[in-house]
């Protein structure tokens, strides 16, 4: 046993004899620390990153100082006016229709649209034929009855001397009394038909007047002077006059031209018989066309539940530029003005009058339009550029300008509108709906 312990130590024991005999003992001996390196300048982009971030987000969405804008004008010169406007219609002051009264083939038209012609000038023939066959039997009608009424009377003058000479023999007892009593009645008869003939006569004679009148009906004059403006029948065409009369042609007035213009009835009232007015063609807009207000018609129009009165004016027309049909842009002036103060509408307030009535702005306005004088109040633009209210005393006014009377000079400087807000505010009335801050890194 011994030996087998010493075999067993002398394999275990170290082939190095000089190598120390050290026993560890776990606890005893502290670790070695080593030396880390700094890694601070990692963080650099970061905080640079985040500070550029924030100052984005500042910038873009933050709150930017309040700011005032306002839209300024100059008082200046010029003129103004308050009108009622309207579309209206040109037609001739005066036309007529001239048409045929007799039937028959328009044998010849003298005339084309567009001549002008004078009163009583022949425009148009109807083939007179028929109406000439007519005339020739009426006078040999007139003619048989003539002759009838001659041998009538004859035989009137013979019952006549039959009656003197039965009433001799009858005083003499010669014939008997019923003989004079039939010549008696012989010559009433005769005298009855004489009658007849004669009133035969009269009407066979009304008859060739009327034939000759219808005659001189084959021939159409111009019943006025003026324009052809529309000629329906053409020359070969056979008119019939028996139900209606047929139009041969229109003949107007166009030295003078009547302007129609439709008027809505929140309007009419505005309106007076002999106000100013004036109206611009399609083809001419800068160019007035002037009248007076003539008639009012009392019965309106109503198309698609709009209510529309018709207001007359005429206008001379010596050029012969104004036209039938043609549109017009009507202008009734309720009051005008020449080289006066004037400043945007816009540029002023109304304040209320001193009972509180909260109608003086509306109030303001209607004496404005009918040019009475009101006041108002302005923000000038002193020199200093500060802003001072001032009392005016408005004339004249409509939807874009106003007449100033007292209160300002020409060339100051006005407000007409202001408002107020932010930078950020006005960037957030596009984005402010669903918008969300971007991520700072």
């Amino acid at each position: 046993m011994n030996k087998t312990m010493k075999t067993a130590r002398a394999e275990t024991a170290p082939r190095d004899d000089k190598a120390p005999n050290v026993t560890f003992i776990p606890g005893a001996i502290k670790p070695v620390k080593r030396k880390r390196k700094s890694r601070s300048w990692l963080w650099a982009p970061v905080v640079l990153a985040v500070a550029g971030a924030a100052w984005y987000g500042w910038t873009r969405y933050g709150e930017a100082p309040a700011a005032t804008a306002m839209v300024t004008d100059v008082v200046t010169r010029g003129d103004i006016e308050n009108a009622v406007t309207a579309v209206g219609t040109l037609d001739a002051v005066k036309s007529v229709d001239a048409g045929a009264q007799v039937s028959g083939q328009l044998k010849a038209l003298h005339v084309e649209i567009g001549d002008k012609v004078q009163a009583n000038q022949l425009i148009a023939e109807i083939d007179p034929a028929t109406i000439e066959n007519r005339i020739e039997i009426d006078q040999a009608e007139l003619a048989n009855l003539q002759a009838q009424l001659i041998s009538k009377k004859a035989q009137l003058v013979l019952k006549q001397a039959n009656i003197d000479r039965q009433r001799n023999l009858v005083e003499t007892r010669s014939v008997a009394q019923s003989t004079l009593d039939q010549a008696i009645a012989d010559l009433a008869a005769a005298e009855a038909d004489v009658n007849a003939i004669e009133a035969q006569i009269r009407k066979q004679q009304a008859t060739l007047a009327g034939d000759k009148v219808d005659l001189g009906y084959t021939k159409i004059y111009a019943p006025m002077t003026g324009t052809i403006v529309a000629n329906p029948a053409k020359e070969g065409q056979t008119l019939n006059a028996n139900q209606t009369t047929p139009t041969i042609v229109t003949i107007a007035d166009l030295s003078t031209m009547t302007v129609k213009a439709q008027v809505s009835e929140a309007d009419v009232t505005r309106l007076k018989v002999g106000m100013d007015v004036y109206f611009t063609l399609l083809g001419q807009p800068g160019k007035r066309f002037t009248g007076k207000l003539r008639q009012i018609q009392p019965m309106p129009d109503t198309e698609n539940n709009v209510v529309l009165y018709y207001a007359l004016f005429d206008v001379a027309n010596p050029e012969g530029e104004l036209m039938m049909s043609m549109s017009a842009q009507v202008f009734f002036v309720q009051a005008a003005a020449k080289d006066v103060l004037i400043v945007p509408s816009a540029a002023l307030s109304y304040p209320a009058r001193e009972t509180g009535d909260a109608t003086g702005h509306r109030n303001g306005q209607a004496e404005g339009a009918r040019g009475e004088s009101h006041k108002a109040e302005v923000s000038v633009v002193t020199a200093s550029g500060a802003l001072e209210r001032r009392d005016v005393e408005v004339g004249i006014r409509n939807r874009v300008s106003a007449e100033i009377k007292s209160g300002l000079e020409e060339g100051d400087k006005i407000v007409v509108s202001t408002g107020s807000g932010t930078a950020g505010s006005a960037r957030d009335s596009r984005s402010q709906r669903g918008m969300r801050m971007p991520p700072m890194f």
